[in-house]
């Protein structure tokens, strides 16, 4: 299938080395330093003037300006703001600059902008321009820089732009480099987006995150890696994957797909997911479910078929050991999880719930058809499941027969994973962590967050760059299961695979109908049916 989206500026995420790489190339051409800083500049300058142009005017700026060239991007900007009639002054606290940031300092005195003496007032109304130490940050701001930008948030909280990377955060982890980082109403991205401006530790420095396109020949991007991550918003849903399915295809050609779902204590989950999943477009939507809601599915989704009911233990958790078997003739995916509850009450430990399922979780690792595990499905794999079968998670993940999605959150990710949950998480990033993740265990990993991501054993990753942050309630999750199970059903009705780009683009829808319910005021959550409401239209 075509790749999706573009490999362009607009979509590839990129570390600071392979972006000073990427520059260095522009250099060896022949394309002098001084063009390229005057482009990126420039550019900048006309997007502060289209979105921040009336502060401007009426406050001015100060442009706090760095040693390198991410402080002469700065003065760049600041000469263009003071030809334009705003009111700009200068601050920089070193003594020593490269070379063209010096000439550029000097050009800028000549025109009469102020360079103050002494530390600004974190107080006034001036828009702050945070061109101080850019893409190649490592250790902290620095006890006169950290101060100053810790004032200027709890004094004058939205008064701060960023070029390129915030102050104080590292472009490549998204993590602070000290105790105190720039927090920016904008951030502006030069030439492409670094990975860590997108990461969801960095969202509250990054701010509204813009993207400044210096026009980078094909031929350079050509020569980043193919597997490159992504980045995915709204432009991108419109030519998202999607089933080229037979005009004329029945009901059980457009993707047949079980939901095992719902519990005693979780009843609402599988509600929500089969809502998720009738959003697909899915054909035949079956559901094995406990007693309590199978009698009534049919007032809510009655175009759900109820193909087994299921006894529940104890403690209100689905059983699944007399889930009958799986026909792979008469089904496309299976998704297993949402609202099951645990198989072991919280704390206690049951070897024969353990060896309960066993059976169930062997016969699936040769059931050909898609699977997808989401929430407890996910957490008895990792526990009981695994010492029932005596292998790891990422074990049984390997052995499965058929393709595989999983969409865990982090400390669901870190059950499963718990080699890769050791290591640092201040080194690496959600796209490492779930790239790792999905080579290991040959699944297709869906890393719930903030800015959620996707990955595919064979390296491809996507990340999404917006999603609402009121939405993330109780529930959400099992939307999205049921949505992506029901577009890979139908992947696997239409091309007889599951590839890991209709799991980015299910991710990526969900997070848009998200989006697009935000209230006015940004204030108003969506609830996750009406999220799952949105879906249909979209999709």
């Amino acid at each position: 299938m075509p790749a999706w989206p573009a490999r362009d500026g607009r979509h590839l995420l990129v570390s600071s080395a392979q972006m000073a790489a990427l520059e260095e190339q522009l250099f060896a051409s022949g394309l002098p330093v001084e063009a390229l800083m005057e482009k990126a500049a420039l550019a900048v300058t006309r997007r502060l003037l289209e979105q921040h142009g009336e502060r401007l005017r009426r406050d001015g700026a100060l442009v706090l300006v760095g040693p390198g060239h991410n402080g002469g991007d700065g003065l760049v900007i600041a000469r263009e703001l003071h030809l334009a009639g705003i009111a700009t002054a200068l601050w920089s606290p070193f003594e020593r600059r490269k070379p063209l940031t010096e000439a550029h300092l000097r050009h800028a005195r000549w025109l009469g902008i102020p360079l103050l003496d002494h530390n600004p007032n974190p107080e006034a109304s001036p828009l702050w321009i945070d061109a101080l130490l850019g893409i190649g940050q490592r250790r902290p701001p620095g006890a006169v820089i950290e101060p100053l930008l810790d004032a200027r948030q709890q004094q004058r909280p939205g008064g701060l732009v960023a070029v390129d990377v915030p102050t104080g955060l590292c472009a490549d982890s998204g993590q602070a480099t000290g105790p105190v980082t720039a927090q920016a109403l904008t951030t502006y991205a030069i030439g492409l987006v670094k990975t860590g401006l997108v990461q969801d530790a960095a969202l509250a420095s990054v701010g509204q995150l813009e993207w400044i396109d210096l026009g980078l020949p094909r031929s350079l991007l050509d020569t980043l890696p193919g597997d490159q991550p992504l980045g995915l918003a709204a432009r991108d849903l419109a030519d998202r994957p999607r089933p080229a399915l037979s005009p004329a295809a029945n009901k059980y050609q457009r993707g047949r797909l079980l939901l095992v779902a719902g519990s005693e204590a979780y009843q609402g989950a599988a509600s929500l997911a089969l809502a998720g999943a009738s959003s697909s477009g899915c054909g035949s939507l079956q559901a094995a479910l406990p007693e309590a809601l199978a009698s009534s599915l049919w007032q809510q989704h009655p175009h759900v078929v109820v193909s087994q009911t299921l006894a529940c233990h104890n403690h209100g958790s689905l059983r699944l050991d007399q889930l009958t078997e799986l026909d792979p003739q008469r089904l496309d995916a299976l998704l297993i999880g949402p609202g099951i509850g645990p198989l072991t009450c919280a704390g206690q430990s049951s070897p024969e719930a353990s060896f309960s399922e066993a059976d169930f979780w062997r016969s699936l690792l040769g059931w050909s058809g898609l699977l997808v595990l989401d929430a407890d499905g996910l957490n008895r794999l990792a526990g009981p499941v695994a010492q029932g079968l005596g292998l790891s998670a990422s074990s049984w993940l390997q052995q499965r027969q058929g393709p595989t999605w999983i969409t865990p959150h982090p400390a669901e990710f870190a059950r499963l994973f718990p080699e890769l949950a050791a290591t640092s998480t201040a080194t690496r990033t959600a796209l490492e962590a779930a790239a790792q993740a999905a080579r290991s265990c040959g699944a297709c990993v869906l890393l719930k967050g903030a800015r959620s991501v996707v990955a595919a054993p064979d390296g491809r990753r996507w990340q999404l760059l917006e999603a609402n942050p009121t939405s993330a309630r109780a529930g959400l999750g099992d939307v999205l299961a049921g949505h992506a199970a029901g577009l890979g059903a139908m992947a696997m009705a239409a091309t007889g695979g599951a590839d890991a780009s209709w799991l980015a683009a299910a991710a990526l829808a969900h997070a848009q109908a998200g989006l697009q319910l935000r209230a006015p005021s940004n204030q108003g959550a969506a609830t996750p049916l009406e999220v799952a409401q949105k879906l249909a239209q979209l999709c």
